[in-house]
């Protein structure tokens, strides 16, 4: 079946596009709910309660650790669920993927600490760590899919970007939520059971995500797919034997940005507080702020990219994110909370330039019949190179070389990787 045959089936009502623009938007903020609820705990408690050290940063390397299992699992979760999704459909897939993600984390507002049953509690919390990343794997890839092919291809860039809204809403949900906890207790209760709020709230929410999904139809292009029986058999084998140009394009546009989100959003709880001795609310606040930013500036890029291109619009952001960690780390060492703020709204508003057009760029380097397994490989390998050692190398170039400078110059040369993976775009005139 022809490429285009497969892109442009009849259009559905809009009805029907803005439903599975809210299925994916709500899914997938939901899932990174839940694995930013865990990020934000790893910069500010788990240390102290699953990895016990004299040496605060030791404590905070270990968390941080954990928080890179997250990513590293999620190329399993590509793997298997990408496949799936090229074979079974994009809807059957997304029911599993949240509901996976949502029983990991709250078992994780169940488990025991180090005080409790010793090393145990860190097992454990490794195992449910590594759940959530298979989940969050398989997730990504289909909630692209699940907007974008609702849709038409002229303004695939803001539909596809629901999925991408998915992260700076989680990430706002879970520090606000945090917040409000540390606000209300003291720090003894927080430490000891206030941060398991958190995670216990996940199931309502994945309870929710799961209704919306249910409902929801298989998407016009699968749909058609299955009537012309052109399935892939084999789509992890064919995505690297008939499109590694596409695969590698794709996976190298993703490490910038991953990168840089860990930088503002992880390492700024860590940097701002340790190092710079201000309030851990500024910090959050910070992150919170630039979130709630990013829910209008992450779909006006997609939108963006749309009528400029996909290509120009990425290339802005990372050229801006590559520059701007030299003005952000000595605007903030004065200690002043607007210019933190202002520093951190500015980050993510590269990353958003990156972010936005980043679900319709990935899904349009690969044919429609492995575009759900192409998505998945291309977003968890990216993972693991870009976001999952991030917050643990940010740290460690930081305590290695006692200052802001190796951090930045680690995202200056992710942001030249990203723009190497567009310049080779096998589908450039559809991207440029």
């Amino acid at each position: 079946m022809s490429q285009a045959l497969a892109d442009t089936p009849t259009r559905p009502p809009r009805k029907d596009l803005v439903k599975a623009f809210v299925a994916a938007l709500s899914g997938t903020s939901l899932e990174w709910y839940d694995f930013a609820a865990y990020s934000v705990a790893s910069a500010l408690v788990f240390g102290d309660l699953f990895f016990p050290s004299h040496d605060p940063l030791s404590g905070t390397l270990l968390a941080f650790s954990t928080y890179a299992v997250g990513y590293l699992s999620r190329p399993l979760g590509g793997f298997v669920f990408g496949r799936l999704g090229d074979v079974l459909g994009r809807k059957q897939v997304l029911v599993t993927t949240l509901l996976l993600t949502g029983v990991a984390t709250v078992l994780i507002g169940l488990l025991p600490t180090h005080g409790q049953v010793g090393a145990l509690g860190a097992v454990l919390l490794v195992a449910l760590r590594f759940a959530q990343g298979v989940g969050i794997g398989g997730e990504w890839g289909g909630a692209v899919l699940l907007s974008s092919e609702f849709g038409d291809e002229r303004h695939r860039g803001f539909w596809a970007s629901a999925a991408q809204i998915g992260p700076p809403a989680g990430n706002l949900l879970a520090n606000g939520v945090l917040a409000a906890l540390a606000a209300s207790l003291t720090p003894e209760q927080f430490l000891s059971w206030g941060w398991r709020v958190a995670f216990l709230l996940s199931a309502v929410l994945v309870i929710f995500g799961l209704w919306i999904r249910v409902k929801l139809e298989e998407t016009p292009v699968f749909r058609e797919l299955q009537q012309q029986g052109d399935q892939a058999a084999a789509p992890l084998r064919e995505v690297f034997t008939e499109e590694p140009r596409a695969l590698i394009s794709a996976i190298l546009s993703r490490v910038g940005p991953d990168v840089l989100y860990a930088l503002f959003t992880v390492f700024v709880l860590t940097y701002v507080t340790k190092e710079l001795g201000l309030p851990q609310s500024w910090a959050v606040a910070g992150v919170m702020i630039g979130s709630t930013c990013q829910l209008a500036l992450i779909p006006a890029a997609g939108w963006l990219s749309d009528r400029w291109g996909r290509r120009r619009v990425y290339a802005i952001g990372a050229l801006g994110g590559a520059v701007w960690p030299f003005a952000f780390f000595p605007l903030i060492g004065g200690g002043s909370a607007p210019m933190l703020v202002v520093g951190v709204i500015v980050g993510l508003l590269w990353h958003s330039l990156m972010y936005g057009p980043q679900a319709a760029f990935v899904s349009e380097q690969f044919s429609t019949r492995l575009r759900y397994t192409g998505c998945s490989l291309a977003y968890t390998l990216a993972g693991v190179i870009g976001g999952a050692l991030a917050p643990l190398l940010f740290t460690s170039l930081f305590a290695y070389f006692d200052s802001w400078i190796a951090p930045a110059c680690y995202l200056l040369a992710t942001c030249v990787v990203t723009l190497v993976g567009l310049a080779i775009s096998p589908r450039a005139a559809r991207a440029a």
